[in-house]
């Protein structure tokens, strides 16, 4: 292991930490390091965000499974960030596609320059990197919404990170990967989050095949919990401030425009879906306005170190137009994506790449004083627009091929088959995988029909509760809901 001395100057109070192969002194100054500290904490908040997010979606029933699968993926993925994760995306080692096992287990990650930026030591960049690693699958493997056993999921989840994510973390950022080479500007993560993400979420989708009663009124309900959307929501856009700020990996001008740039596009995203939505039933609708926001968040992902404020402002409007309108994509192609995941990420972070090869500014990009890039169509540099789409069509292909691949590996190993049971999904996942509820009540008789006897996941038989208050109840119930106590 190299020297680990690290000194601090007594002027300024930066860290500094000398090369002992090469005799170059690094110097680290604490401010970049608070900051990207402090976007970790702040992206890792946007785990359980995402939960809360897709938990408020679905029916009461199902409502746990998503917060729980948020805290899981983040144990999951920390761990095999640990393993090796971070080794493959960001080793100094790496081919154009794939890193090596030179950092398994973080050997040797610590005091030196990161390959992310020689701001930051590889320590910090490390934790810092491991939020996205986390965010995403979670953002995926909500496709699995009420149809879907939980445990596999931790399976799939650590081999889905290291066959499809890391890879496309690797060409994307690490300085020896084929896009970072070619010249794709991608500064937050349009496709190695958004669209590889999205992308599985739709391949996960035609895998699993259409929950029970899809295309009736059994399904036609409205989300449980408009609140959790909203609580969800709140988590992602602060924390998609150390999302997209934080990746300057330096407090300076560059991150403050990120953070401008991330606000005004998730604020116009969601004016704009909310408007269009308010033509259907002419009602201002809350996660319509939730919605908009997020697809205008994944849009300025990939430029948001790129492009100018006025620029911010088209790439909302169109994220919350097309991500709208994409939403109906799942009825003309006959595919069941509950939360509408592909919609949102997939097109949307194409949405963000395209737009990012037009409008990115060599000066936005050089408000840190370093980088360097030739622009995009506003600084008449119009291949840009070329290495936007070769990046984002490789990230889909990747994404969806390999996920799909994976997915029927694991189907045919009995007890690694995601599909869940008609059983577990009539009385909830909640019930038959956690035994844990969200609520005290859950609505089961709808699905069950009336004077129906079920086995619930603990064994003894239940029927529907006839409590006196069941009418103050069912008036609170979701559409198509009625309620029964959950302990009956």
């Amino acid at each position: 292991m190299p020297n680990a001395s690290v000194t601090y100057d007594t002027n300024s109070g930066s860290l500094e930490w000398t090369d002992p192969s090469t005799g170059v002194t690094n110097v680290y100054n604490n401010g970049d390091i608070a900051w990207t500290l402090a976007s970790t904490a702040l992206v890792w908040l946007m785990i359980p965000g995402v939960g809360f997010f897709y938990s408020g979606l679905l029916r009461r029933k199902n409502a746990l499974s998503m917060i729980w699968l948020s805290m899981m993926t983040i144990g999951v993925v920390s761990f095999q960030w640990f393993f090796w994760g971070y080794s493959l995306a960001f080793s100094e080692g790496a081919n154009a596609y794939i890193g090596d096992l030179k950092h398994f287990a973080l050997i040797n990650v610590l005091q030196e320059p990161s390959v992310g930026s020689a701001r930051v030591p590889a320590l910090v960049f490390c934790v810092y990197q491991l939020m996205f690693a986390a965010i995403t699958p979670m953002l995926a493997i909500g496709a699995v919404a009420e149809r879907s056993k939980l445990g596999p999921l931790m399976v799939f989840v650590f081999v889905w990170s290291t066959i499809v994510y890391d890879p496309i973390a690797c060409w994307t950022w690490n300085p020896a990967g084929w896009s970072f080479v070619l010249g794709g500007l991608d500064f937050a993560g349009g496709t190695p989050v958004h669209i590889s993400s999205g992308t599985a979420a739709l391949a996960i989708s035609i895998y699993l095949g259409k929950r029970r009663g899809y295309g009736t009124e059994r399904l036609a309900y409205k989300p449980h919990n408009t609140t959790y959307v909203v609580i969800g929501t709140v988590f992602l856009w602060v924390g998609w401030f150390g999302f997209n700020g934080g990746s300057a990996l330096s407090a300076n001008l560059r991150a403050a425009q990120a953070c401008i740039v991330t606000n005004l596009a998730a604020s116009v995203g969601g004016l704009t879906w909310m408007l269009w939505d308010y033509r259907l039933e002419k009602k201002w609708s809350t996660v319509g306005f939730c919605s908009g926001a997020i697809a205008g968040l994944v849009a300025i992902t990939p430029g948001s170190g790129f492009v100018g404020s006025p620029a911010a402002v088209l790439f909302g409007f169109l994220a919350g137009t097309i991500c709208n309108f994409a939403t109906q994509l799942k009825f003309l192609c006959g595919y069941d994506d509950v939360l509408d995941i592909f919609a949102s990420h997939a097109v949307g972070g194409i949405v963000g790449n395209i737009l990012t090869g037009l409008f990115a500014q060599a000066t936005v990009a050089n408000y840190d004083g370093l980088t360097i890039i030739p622009g995009g169509w506003l600084d008449h540099n119009y291949i840009q627009l070329g290495y936007q789409l070769a990046d984002s069509v490789s990230g889909f292909a990747y994404s969806f091929v390999m996920t799909t691949i994976i997915l029927w590996i694991m189907h045919f190993i009995p007890f690694l088959r995601i599909r869940c049971s008609e059983e577990t999904e009539i009385i909830g996942v909640d019930d038959a995988e956690l035994g844990e509820f969200a609520y005290d009540y859950v609505g089961l008789d709808a699905e069950l029909g009336p004077k129906h006897t079920y086995v619930g996941a603990t064994g003894g038989s239940r029927e529907p509760n006839h409590h006196p208050h069941a009418a103050e109840r069912d008036s609170q119930a979701s559409v198509g809901e009625k309620e029964v106590h959950a302990a009956a």
